[in-house]
């Protein structure tokens, strides 16, 4: 499934990776899609990519979150806040922006 933050949508989107000549590797490729009205707002350019039809787009689920990570579903939805509010300055200031994630 997919997760849609405001923003933008987080998708695992399955893709081919060429590894010899005339073979390829079904993969599963981490993908972030930039939501068109803040693309627009910021004029920005990105690839076109869109999710399938056939996987669904969801919620943050902040109860499940904060079961898991034991903290309170309020501070999870503000960290979540917090670094949207980040990445917002970064693309208003023309900063590149790089997050990683385990």
């Amino acid at each position: 499934q997919a997760v849609e933050i405001g923003i933008g949508t987080f998708a695992v989107l399955p893709v081919h990776a060429s590894v010899g000549e005339g073979e390829v590797l079904p993969v599963e490729r981490p993908m972030f899609i930039l939501s068109k009205p803040l693309k627009m707002f910021y004029n920005l350019e990105s690839d076109e990519t869109k999710i399938p039809d056939e996987i669904p787009v969801v919620q943050p689920d902040f109860e499940e979150i904060a079961a898991e990570t034991h903290f309170r579903h309020e501070i999870v939805e503000q960290c979540v806040q917090e670094t949207l509010l980040c990445f917002a300055g970064a693309l208003r200031e023309n900063k590149e922006v790089e997050f990683s994630f385990r």
